[in-house]
């Protein structure tokens, strides 16, 4: 079981790693490849927010009120080492934050392509409470050619999958999307996202 836990550990260092790396490489910085993404998340006045899966801290740097949380502790420390508000789940269930009915918006960006259906149904029902009545559950997945580049993706959660997996929990759709470009984009570019944005109804 030690074992077990200890490659677990280790693996979540080096893909904490990796998304540093990713998201610090130079051309990226020149050519400010966040800002349109930066501008749509501020178009869906989130209010506060929770970020779910929020890794190092790309949305905690991209949006006015929001808080963190992850199960990868490597990926927390970085977030917090650059002054980001970012918490362990277990730190997250012992901190103000965790309160019923306290954040007016849930986001899931590239975190449910990361777990099998039933996982993913479950982590969204799991954090359903916190969300207040009539706040906003934001998924955002990647499309083909994103979904191909990261061996740790585990399922394809396309328009279909996340809509169907919001019904499921009760949660009315309010609007679907691609971004930044239209649908057929993700075939072959990257950064393509499926977007669903839902309403928690009670």
């Amino acid at each position: 079981m030690c074992a077990d836990h200890n490659r677990t550990v280790i693996k979540d260092s080096e893909y904490a790693e990796r998304l540093l790396r990713t998201q610090n490489r130079w051309w990226k910085k020149i050519l400010n490849v966040q800002w349109p993404y930066r501008v749509f998340l501020a178009s869906l006045d989130l209010g506060l927010t929770l970020d779910i899966g929020c890794g190092i801290g790309r949305n905690l740097k991209n949006i006015c009120r929001v808080v963190g949380v992850d199960i990868n502790n490597r990926a927390v420390q970085i977030a917090k080492e650059n002054g980001l508000d970012a918490y362990t789940l277990q730190d997250f269930q012992e901190s103000k934050w965790a309160r019923e009915g306290l954040f007016d918006s849930l986001l899931f960006s590239h975190v449910l392509e990361h777990m099998d259906k039933n996982a993913a149904k479950e982590t969204v029902k799991f954090y359903l409470p916190f969300l207040r009545k009539q706040g906003s559950v934001v998924l955002i997945a990647p499309q083909e050619r994103g979904y191909r580049s990261d061996l740790a993706h585990l399922t394809f959660m396309d328009f279909e999958q996340l809509v169907e997996m919001l019904a499921s929990l009760k949660v009315g759709i309010v609007r679907t999307c691609s971004f930044p470009f239209p649908r057929v984009t993700g075939r072959f570019f990257k950064y393509n996202e499926f977007v669903v944005i839902g309403r928690k109804c009670s």
